[in-house]
């Protein structure tokens, strides 16, 4: 079995911000020379996501919108928030949207169903921070 680890940053220029990230992960798994295997793609930062869904803008404003709805921003609006922080809307939006993605690796490909792409969330931005790309197979 061999492996392939790649760490790339993002350094979003909004608070929130969704990006596709589908051709760098791609990109990774023709580096890594695996032919059938798993992709792991996870945001290393707990106010960042990463998920799998439809790269259509009308969508990811809405998923913003709702993550808003449900979560708003606000300085003292959280517990967290009491230690000086002003991001506890992002630590539950992330959590709603998920740490990581794994996606089936075959004949040297991401195996996605129709329209699935994989996205980065960011929900505390204008800072860098690392996404892990972990590629395991033959």
């Amino acid at each position: 079995m061999k492996s392939h680890t790649k760490y790339i940053t993002i350094n979003t220029k909004k608070r929130y911000e969704i990006i596709n990230i589908t051709d760098a992960v791609e990109e990774e798994v023709k580096k890594s020379g695996i032919k059938e295997g798993l992709c792991l793609v996870n945001a290393m930062h707990i106010t960042a996501s990463v998920f799998i869904n439809d790269n259509e803008s009308g969508l990811h404003k809405d998923f913003l919108n709702w993550l808003e709805k449900l979560a708003p921003y606000s300085k003292e609006g959280y517990n967290h928030n009491l230690t000086g922080e002003d991001n506890g809307d992002a630590h539950l939006k992330r959590t709603v949207m998920g740490r990581e993605v794994v996606v089936a690796v075959t004949g040297g490909k991401l195996d996605f169903g129709p329209w699935e792409q994989i996205f980065y969330g960011e929900f505390d931005g204008q800072r860098p921070k690392r996404i892990l790309i972990k590629i395991i197979g033959e």
